[in-house]
């Protein structure tokens, strides 16, 4: 256990120290958050921005941290093989998922504890949101994200690696409902996006805190098959070295 939490202290300063990481995790969501709450440009169809942009926004935190912010520095270290080393020492394979299962899980408490309370500073008054249910979704969006993000990972060198994740996050981040609305897109591309679990993640999410979902049953199908989905294929697909 001694072992397994230096290793995890070490994940979380690791991130701490990175600043495109930190950028991505943390200084892209305020941003977007903050900004597109106070210039009203989005077609959110909502009286006040900020009603449409809180539950958006803390699915792109979530995918931030489970998907690129892994993903980049799991590269990066299989392809400096620190992996293939970590991996034979006796803090052992599952001891090392387990800290950086750990450290998304502290970088997810630290962006929370800061975009909430931010968003209530910008208006954001739910009626009666369900946080539980928006607890459980982000565990399963997390599932989902860290799959992708291992996935490729787990396949490609580290420079092409960070390149792919970057325009994956970019692409979900547009198609995915977060920040624009689904209504907005082109039928074609609505399609796509409800099938995107970023699309899933950002609808779920808005249902339970605002009650707000187009498809919530559907989203909610469509968020598990990719939790399931996509750790089995890092599973099958991830190479140590």
């Amino acid at each position: 256990m001694k072992i397994a939490l230096v290793q995890l202290r070490a994940e979380v300063r690791g991130v701490a120290r990175n600043g495109e990481q930190l950028l991505l995790t943390l200084g892209i969501p305020v941003l977007l958050l903050v900004f597109f709450s106070l210039v009203d440009v989005l077609p959110t169809g909502t009286k006040d921005p900020i009603d449409f942009l809180a539950p958006g926004i803390l699915a792109l935190a979530t995918m931030s941290t489970a998907m690129v912010s892994l993903g980049i520095g799991t590269g990066f270290e299989r392809s400096y093989h620190v992996l293939k080393r970590l991996g034979a020492t006796p803090l052992g394979r599952p001891r090392l998922i387990s800290a950086k299962i750990g450290s998304v899980i502290a970088v997810q408490i630290v962006q929370f504890a800061v975009l909430i309370p931010i968003a209530f500073a910008l208006g954001w008054n739910p009626p009666s949101p369900n946080w539980a249910l928006a607890i459980a979704a982000v565990v399963v969006g997390t599932m989902a994200f860290a799959g992708i993000g291992l996935s490729m990972a787990g396949r490609l060198p580290g420079e092409v690696n960070l390149a792919a994740q970057n325009g994956l996050y970019l692409v979900l981040l547009l198609l995915g409902g977060m920040v624009i609305p689904f209504a907005k897109l082109p039928s074609g591309l609505r399609t796509v996006a409800h099938a995107l679990p970023s699309g899933a993640l950002a609808d779920v999410l808005r249902d339970a805190l605002s009650d707000a979902g187009t498809q919530p049953g559907t989203s909610w199908v469509v968020l598990g098959i990719w939790a399931v989905v996509m750790p089995i294929a890092a599973a099958l697909l991830f190479r140590w070295d």
